[in-house]
């Protein structure tokens, strides 16, 4: 068994593979790189095995997102920790030995974040990620160094080691037992916040999430969709509230579901003011199919039985209010 799998998952990343893959192999040493192809069909493969013959290729048959990817292709490896990397990240000499470090220092430490900066603007932090996230009462999340649209400079503030609530999945190393025990990604998500629910179940498990400020990577992101890509878009609102109905207790959710749809709606109503009607549409599309499956997500979510446990870490307030009414723009601002 191997101590350490770099695992990238690509899809159609032909433009962005030479950019960012070269850092990784060259700093990587001794470890083994795998990429898990999610289907492609550019030229990204051809590249890989042209140039860099010695990462190991793990072939989907199609597009399964970043939640079935990264499932069937960590079945293939043995290994006892993975380390998940986005294609668009550029990483630092050294970055695997402070991670690899940390998680060892204790059994119960499920998942370990880098410090992640831009790569467009390499002394501020990036927006999935920064330096370890957090969750609001209403499943908002944000990062130490990020809320919503403000990103921090990085001036040391996060310097030192701390437990997060959740691991940017663009650069997480993870424990492989801690990964299947915890049933892996959660595949109704599909892509963007899963790492959040993962993460929320290992510590519903009773596991630790940490971050590691001495391994420092860069992230391009929205690599594979833009920002203010609609499907994107799409993506987050519905599985923001697929978070609060699988996570939280029953009796909370009487107040927390309308009150976060009611934001929900707030955005939508700022979408269509900004003439942006398809990103407006997005939400309207990812409520109307949490209405068209509700019964399917409460089935679920008592199938999963994760909200029986109540996790430490969440921040008892609303991120939404705190940033936009009281304009507290940066994390040291926040009461915690």
């Amino acid at each position: 068994m191997e101590k350490v799998a770099i695992v990238l998952l690509n899809y159609n990343g032909a433009e962005i593979l030479p950019k960012f893959l070269p850092s990784v192999v060259q700093w990587s040493v001794p470890y083994k790189i795998y990429l898990a192809d999610n289907g492609s069909d550019d030229l990204s493969l051809d590249y890989v095995k042209k140039n860099f013959p010695a990462i190991n290729i793990i072939a989907l048959s199609e597009n399964f997102g970043f939640c079935g990817g990264y499932n069937r292709a960590l079945k293939t490896i043995e290994s006892e920790y993975y380390i998940l990397l986005n294609t668009d990240v550029e990483v630092a000499e050294g970055w695997v030995t402070p991670l690899l470090n940390l998680i060892e220092r204790d059994a119960n430490t499920a998942a370990v974040q880098p410090k992640i900066l831009s790569w467009k603007n390499k002394n501020h932090f990036e927006y999935a990620g920064a330096a370890g996230g957090c969750l609001d009462l209403l499943a908002y999340p944000f990062c130490r160094g990020r809320i919503f649209d403000t990103l921090e400079a990085d001036e040391g503030q996060y310097n030192e080691e701390a437990e997060i609530f959740w691991s940017s999945g663009a650069c997480m190393m993870i424990r492989a037992s801690a990964f299947f025990k915890a049933g892996g990604f959660d595949e109704y998500f599909f892509a963007h916040m899963e790492e959040i629910d993962l993460c929320w179940t290992l510590k519903s498990m009773g596991m630790s999430v940490r971050y590691c400020p001495n391994s420092l990577v860069w992230h391009l992101g929205a690599g594979t969709l833009a920002t203010t890509n609609p499907k994107k878009i799409f993506l987050n609102f519905r599985n923001g509230m697929l978070l609060l109905i699988k996570h939280f207790p029953f009796a909370q959710l009487f107040w927390k579901l309308p009150l976060r749809w009611a934001l929900d709606w707030l955005a939508l109503f700022r979408f269509l003011a900004m003439g942006q009607a398809l990103n407006a549409g997005a939400i309207l599309k990812a409520h109307i199919d949490i209405i068209q499956n509700i019964g399917k997500w409460f089935k679920y979510r008592h199938e999963v039985k994760s909200h029986t446990i109540q996790v430490p870490g969440l921040y008892r307030r609303l991120i939404v209010l705190d940033y936009f009414v009281y304009k507290k723009l940066k994390y040291s601002d926040l009461r915690h």
